[in-house]
């Protein structure tokens, strides 16, 4: 879901609010973003896209995390009930091809080291996928379970970050 820079700055508030979505599904963090409106350059973007993140409360957190699909997942194709949603499934599809070329076991560790870190930890493994095997996702994922709770939530929040930045960058090319 592609938008200009000037879509960006001049659209009406909720038709940005749902492409912002795609990148970002914390409704705290989108109306920050909405409300630092307008901006000069790419960059400026960026730098107010992270900089409104680390300023949200860690239910803000779980709420953007818990709209990504578990990695080895693959997000629903045509169910999304919304563009924005739809266009953050096709950014956990690109993300996640590192998983098109797992075997069987590995898929099901992967599986597995999912679910331990959710049960450990209240939320989904977050982890930028994008040019990641499965193999390194599932080393990460098991590194990461040893960490304590609150280690491990700015991990995530720290993933986040770098998910959101490339996909601001992919629909503001």
């Amino acid at each position: 879901m592609k938008m200009t820079l000037d879509e960006l700055n001049e659209d009406p508030l909720f038709d940005v609010a749902k492409r912002l979505r795609s990148t970002c599904a914390s409704r705290a963090w989108i109306e920050g973003m909405s409300a630092s409106r307008p901006f000069d350059d790419l960059a400026e973007v960026l730098c107010e896209a992270e900089r409104i993140w680390w300023t949200l409360d860690e239910s803000d957190w779980k709420e953007a995390f818990a709209a990504h699909p578990r990695i080895g997942d693959s997000p629903p194709a045509a169910a999304a009930t919304s563009p924005g949603e739809d266009a953050a499934a096709s950014f956990s599809r690109s993300e996640q091809s590192g998983i098109a070329d797992a075997g069987p076991a590995v898929r099901a560790r992967l599986a597995a080291a999912n679910q331990a870190y959710e049960k450990r930890y209240g939320f989904v493994y977050l982890v930028c996928a994008t040019d990641k095997s499965a193999e390194e996702m599932l080393d990460q994922c098991l590194r990461r379970l040893g960490s304590e709770v609150h280690e491990e939530l700015r991990a995530a929040a720290a993933e986040q970050v770098k998910i959101t930045r490339l996909r601001l960058e992919k629909m503001l090319a």
